[in-house]
């Protein structure tokens, strides 16, 4: 009677993952029509079968039914590709929360490799980041707990807490000695998703850090607020996609669409029809033609990938950094009646031209290693000139010496550019250049 008891449990828990309504009197055919046509594994279930009521008499401790169920349920989904997780009721809240915009936590996008967690992004001016956390870092240990062998979630739950806590990562980085340890304090988290501002007049700047729910509009009312400081229309505009872990497809649809007047922005191909979708621009530019720039690095993925392979293949702006992330994957959130929801990859994405970036990512048009320049100091390095030999002749014109003065130091003002953010400064001077040929 157990035996009958627990595969009816077993049947009744896998028709609400498989989304198929099974009853206890079905026949095999009948399974076999409301699972699409294949029939159910028997030999396997009989085999989970066993080895679940080996754990119900067998095991050091007594377990309840739920745990082991929803153990079985996690691994089933981790087991499918590093993003299909089971969300609890917690985590799905907090997901839906972090789409807005405010949550709790480190501020840093994670995934896994290797049994590990792996830092996809840090978040800007987020703990994580200001800690020195950065893109590639393989968190080994969380305190004193090692992190091999743990589920994701369970990994993110560790590091999540009460904000004012502090929390020791160990890492280790791509050409580094020795593991690092970092401590970090933990904060709610306030993501405002776009940054602007004039890197000089006429061409601006925008940074999308994630890609919420309200980043299109938000990013269409930055380039706005960027025109009317200009007072008129801007020369070119730098895009800054680095270190943006992707977000909400929607959001990277919208973003396109601001600087593309027709054509196909993504689509995506999956098994079920839900999966089968296309995205299209609509006719407007906001930019009205002007060159762009997109900024991207090995921190740049998933809806960021979607932006710079739209771009990219309309050849509507010119991609410059490091290649991107590689995930190409669409996850879908699927509620749960239990108040707990699924993730599941349920797409992959491709761009215009068909080119599916899973596991390959996007290509930059040109290539900028992520460089810091040291400048000299002028006062040891400048060569004397004809204005500095003694008793000199003037110029003759009024102002001169002031106009000399103010390109020097317009000159200094644009030196902690390149020696701060090298590739912003390439970019730039690409961006002019382009628009001197655009005249």
């Amino acid at each position: 009677m157990k035996l009958f008891s627990l595969r009816n449990l077993l049947f009744i828990s896998l028709g609400v993952v498989l989304g198929v309504s099974l009853t206890i009197n079905h026949s095999v055919q009948a399974d076999k029509q409301a699972s699409g046509g294949t029939p159910l594994p028997l030999d396997e279930l009989r085999t989970f079968s066993e080895v679940f009521g080996k754990i119900k008499s067998d095991y050091v401790e007594s377990t309840e039914d739920s745990a082991l169920l929803e153990h079985a349920i996690k691994g089933m989904l981790s087991g499918l590709d590093p993003h299909s997780a089971y969300l609890d009721t917690e985590a799905y809240k907090e997901l839906q929360v972090g789409t807005t915009g405010e949550f709790g936590g480190l501020g840093i996008e994670v995934g896994t490799e290797d049994g590990f967690v792996k830092v996809i992004s840090p978040i800007d001016d987020t703990p994580a980041q200001r800690a020195g956390i950065q893109a590639g870092d393989l968190i080994i240990r969380i305190d004193e707990t090692p992190v091999k062998g743990l589920a994701l979630n369970d990994a993110v739950k560790l590091m999540r807490g009460k904000p004012g806590t502090d929390i020791t990562l160990t890492v280790v980085r791509e050409g580094g000695d020795r593991p690092l340890k970092l401590t970090i304090t933990r904060a709610v988290i306030k993501v405002n998703s776009i940054k602007e501002r004039e890197l000089e007049p006429g061409f601006g700047y925008v940074r999308i850090t994630q890609f919420q729910s309200s980043t299109g509009e938000n990013m269409i009312q930055a380039i706005s607020k960027l025109k009317k400081e200009n007072k008129g229309e801007l020369k070119g505009l730098i895009l800054d996609l680095r270190n943006n872990p992707g977000g909400v497809l929607n959001a990277a649809v919208a973003v396109s669409d601001a600087f593309l007047e027709e054509g196909l922005i993504v689509y995506t191909e999956g098994r079920i029809e839900d999966s089968q979708m296309k995205f299209k621009a609509t006719p407007t530019d906001i930019l009205k033609g002007a060159p762009l720039i997109v900024l991207v690095n090995g921190g740049s993925a998933s809806a960021s990938e979607i932006v710079a392979g739209a771009l990219q293949d309309h050849k509507r702006a010119i991609i410059m950094g490091g290649k991107t992330f590689g995930k190409g994957s669409v996850q879908t959130i699927l509620p749960m009646h239990n108040g707990a929801a699924i993730k599941l990859t349920t797409a992959r994405y491709f761009t215009p031209s068909g080119r599916s970036i899973q596991a390959e990512g996007i290509e930059p048009d040109i290539k900028l290693e992520n460089a810091k320049l040291t400048t000299l100091d002028p006062s040891e390095f400048e060569p004397v000139k004809e204005a500095d030999l003694s008793g000199h002749l003037e110029n003759g014109k009024a102002g001169t010496k002031n106009d000399s003065k103010t390109n020097k130091e317009a000159n200094k003002d644009n030196e902690p550019l390149a020696s701060k953010d090298y590739q912003l400064y390439e970019a730039l001077n690409l961006l002019k250049g382009l628009q001197i040929l655009k005249k």
